[in-house]
Parts: structure tokens; sequence; C-alpha cells
């Protein structure tokens, strides 16, 4: 069963940096094609950053040069490196797995972790 734990949210003001960590385990990491998403109160949830199997990134065009999503397969984990934070990146930020497709996004999804960015 494959669970994703995600971690690193918090209260931030405008102008600082964050960094979440999204755990995977019970599939192996490296066939996973990982994500980050967000959802503010009221609002769908949206892309933030997805990487593939290969290295290659797709970005929101609203984090696009202040967000940056890494992943580390040894450790199992992806990153999102979170810089110049904006009180509208306002949100829960979840993490998503995709066995199957590059792009996603996939079936499994973490629990989310809040992330408030104060002005």
């Amino acid at each position: 069963q494959v669970q994703l734990v995600e971690s690193g949210g918090g209260l931030v003001q405008a102008g600082g940096s964050l960094r979440l960590s999204c755990a995977a385990s019970g599939i192996t990491f490296s066939i996973l094609a990982m994500g980050w998403y967000r959802q503010a109160p009221g609002k769908q949830r949206e892309l933030v950053a997805r990487m593939n199997t290969a290295g290659s990134t797709r970005y929101a065009d609203s984090t696009k040069g202040r967000f940056a999503i890494s992943r580390d397969n040894a450790k199992n984990t992806v990153y999102l490196q979170m810089n110049s934070l904006k009180p509208e990146d306002t949100a829960v930020y979840y993490c998503n797995a995709d066995p199957y497709t590059p792009w996603g996004p996939g079936d499994y999804w973490g629990q989310g972790t809040q992330v408030t960015v104060s002005s």
C-alpha cells in the first residue's frame, strides 16, 4: 500500500522560505512521477510543481522561478523548496504520486501540510 507523508509546513512571513518534504513508502520510489498540489480555502486544488521519473519538471506559472521541486530516490523523498513566499501561497499542500503516467496526477495523495504566509 502506497503511503505519502508530508512535512515541513508552517507559518512564515512574506518573502520567507520553507521546504516541504514528502516521504513515500510501499512502492518502488524511482518509478513514481511525483508532484505537489495545493488547495486554498474556497478554491480548487491546483498544480504547484511536478517531476517525472527522468527528472523533468513542470511548474505552475504562479510558482515558476520561486519554487523548486527535487527528489532523492535513495531516501524515497520528494521536496518542494519555496522561496519568496507570498500571502497568496497560503494553502494546504499535498504530495501526489503516479506510477503510471509521467505528468499525473496519480491516485496517491498525502494527508496535506498547511503553509501560511503572513503579510
